[in-house]
Parts: C-alpha cells; structure tokens; sequence
C-alpha cells in the first residue's frame, strides 16, 4: 500500500487532432490552465513539474523540454521530462511519496503533425532498429501479433470470423464513446461494415479502421500530498499503486508474441500493492494502438483466459451495449473513445486516460458517465511506451482503504 499517498485533485486537456496551427506552448499552456483554474491553482504554487513526450525534439526542435516549460511557467523550480504520461506521473508520485514535494504539475504534449511527412518513419523508431531497417511499418507488428493469435489458439472457420466481428465491434465501441467526448479526435459513429469493408479494400487482417490516428494535443494533472489534496477538495481521487514492467525491444524475439509479457507483470505488481484485484475494477482505460491490442490487454489484465477474450468481446457487443461482460461482470473499456477515437498524442495519451477516470470516479463524466451497483469506487489505465515494451498500469481510487 502505498504511504503518503499521491493525490489528484484537477485535470485539464486540450482536444486532440491536427493542431497544425498551434505552437506546442500554446497546447501545453491550455491544458495547464484548464486544471490550474479547477483547483485555483496558480504557477507559484508548483514545487516540481514533470513533462512526457515522445518526438518534440524531433517534430519541434525542442531538445531540452525542461527549459521549454521553465519559460512557459517562469519558473526555476526542478523540471523533469519521459516519454509517457504514466512514466512522469510516476516519478511525481514517488517525489510526493518521499516528502520531497506537496504540489507538482504533471503534463503531456504531442505535435505529431508538425511532421507529416515523416512522422510515420520517426514511429518506427520506437521498434528495434532490425525492424526499422528493413522497412517495418507502426502497423506491421499488431498483425503479426494477431496472426500469431490465431494460430497460437487455433482459431479457423466461425471461430475465427468471430473474431474479425469481435475486433470490429472495438472500433464501433469506441467510436461510439468518441462521440461523447467533446475532446475527441473523432467525434462520429462507425459501423462494422466500414471496418471489414476497410480490410477488404487493404486485403489485410487490420485495416484504417482498426488503428488510433496520428494526434497534437496536450494533458496536464495537479497531484498533491493527500494532506494537501483534502485541504483544497473533499473529493481528491487518490494514486492507489502504479505497476511498471519491461521487455525486450525486439518484438520478433519475445517468448510469446500473443502477449504483452510486461503488462501482465504490471498488472500484477499495481493489484498487490493496492491490494485490489482485477475483479475491483469495473472501468479500465487501456492503449488500444490497434482494435487487436484492446482484446489482447483483456487478457494480460486477467478478465478472460488467453486466446478467450474475443468470444466475449463478440457475445458483449451483439446487443450492442458499450461495454464487455467477464465472469458475469460488466467492465467498462475505454470511455473517451480509446486512443482509436480519442486520439493518441503519444506524451499526451496517458494523461487523456488520467482525465477520463478522474472525471468518471467523480462522477462529473456527463452522458459518459458509468454506473455501478455498489458505485464506481476504482479504476485503471494501461499504458505503453513503444509495442509493449514497457508498461505502466495505475490504479486511482476516490476513497482510502
């Protein structure tokens, strides 16, 4: 369990799309501004910040991100930069933990479209250098994990255009969810006909439809001591655990390519630490870069067996209801839309996901809003850096145990 536990106590985004027009300032700064304003806050009160990116270097120029925020806030304070939203909330968590700070910013930024042209190159930079020289698309590895899920699992004949239907039925949920979302990228409904016609007309297992888009956009979060938070709110929503794991760099030389070795690790470690099982958690939000990698999450979460989760994605959705039932269970996934309808700004991601289940646990999520028997007490995201090689899952809870 953890002790002096971190709170969250106000979250504010940008919408994500093509913010082609904007300077990365101006994204991080509205963010900023939208939780400062939350929980009146102001840039004098941040003892720390710690920011996530993935290509600003690249896509901007901005080689020194922490002298970029120091400019924007004016402030001199310690400033920290990662990669992932989760791997910045993290390294706030643990200073907060130690008594080092009380309040800190935690922020996330993409400007993938300042790179069109070879933004798409700069991703395959996160695969093995292997991979990126012999011309690996971002989409390559999520259809051989796929096809090694079939084969794996022996899926043919119904079994496995259940399958294709199951994958689908993901798109059309969270486009379904995206529409919701006043900050999602895409804000329409879709049908599983768009998405087989879309594998058709690629002839590949996954096609446009099954894979998140390319996202600017930016995140940003105050956390605080827990006895800070309940002095400025009476309904903070606490860091209960944060699990993290790594793997190889090279997805071709894992073990087990139907899988995600690390967030099944993850997991494990984030659900003994908070003393939760996965059974606890009724929403999740987790990255689902492709339809293939939000079934396969299920199952490194532990909700369905491996190679089972597909049956009750299919059997969930044939009502059309926007969540799946494991064990007689209702398990909500994704309810911004997912990074698929959302967005994914990669440094911004996780912090998208941050800001659905704080606004969900405090029930201020509006026509998204979850409902539970026994109310929504905890929830979690998953997140990646990279095809799974290194994850993060975070358990965030409105009540102490």
């Amino acid at each position: 369990m953890m002790q002096n536990r971190p709170a969250i106590v106000a979250v504010g985004r940008t919408k994500f799309g093509e913010h082609y027009g904007k300077e990365p300032e101006k994204l991080i700064e509205e963010a900023w501004l939208a939780a400062s304003m939350e929980c009146n806050i102001e840039r004098k009160d941040l003892e720390a910040c710690y920011m996530s990116d993935c290509f600003l270097p690249i896509t901007n120029k901005l080689g020194l991100q922490e002298g970029f925020l120091s400019e924007l806030t004016e402030l001199h304070v310690p400033m920290e930069g990662t990669r992932s939203f989760s791997a910045a909330l993290s390294a706030a968590c643990h200073a907060i933990q130690a008594g080092v700070y009380n309040t800190v910013l935690v922020g996330g930024l993409e400007k993938m479209s300042d790179r069109w042209d070879k933004i798409r190159d700069d991703l395959m930079l996160l695969d093995d250098p292997w991979s990126y020289f012999a011309g690996g698309t971002p989409e390559s590895n999520h259809e051989l994990m796929l096809r090694a899920y079939i084969k794996k699992h022996g899926l043919t004949g119904k079994d496995q255009e259940q399958l294709e239907v199951a994958l689908a039925q993901v798109a059309v949920k969270n486009h379904a969810n995206g529409a919701k979302n006043k900050y999602a990228q895409f804000q329409r409904k879709i049908t599983i006909d768009q998405v087989l016609s879309a594998r058709k007309a690629a002839r590949k297992p996954l096609g446009l439809y099954d894979f998140a888009p390319i996202s600017d956009g930016a995140t940003a979060l105050i956390l605080t001591s827990e006895t800070v938070a309940k002095q400025m709110t009476d309904r903070p929503v606490f860091v209960l655990s944060i699990g993290a794991a790594t793997d190889y760099l090279n997805y071709p030389a894992r073990e087990d390519l139907t899988h995600f070795v690390a967030a099944e690790l993850a997991v494990k470690q984030a659900c003994q630490t908070a003393k939760l099982s996965v059974a606890d958690l009724q929403l999740v939000q987790v990255n689902d870069q492709s339809t293939a990698m939000e079934m396969i999450s299920l199952e490194d979460l532990g909700y369905a067996k491996a190679g089972s989760a597909w049956r009750s994605l299919y059997e969930s959705n044939q009502t059309g209801q926007l969540s799946y039932e494991f064990n007689g269970k209702p398990v909500h996934v994704n309810t911004n839309g997912g990074l698929k309808a959302d967005g994914n700004p990669l440094g911004a991601t996780g912090g998208a996901q941050f800001f659905e289940l704080y606004r969900q646990l405090r029930g201020e999520a509006g026509e998204r809003q979850i409902t539970t028997p026994e109310g929504l007490r905890h929830a979690a995201t998953l997140e990646f850096e990279g095809f799974g090689t290194k994850a993060y899952m975070t358990i965030l809870g409105e009540k102490t145990q």
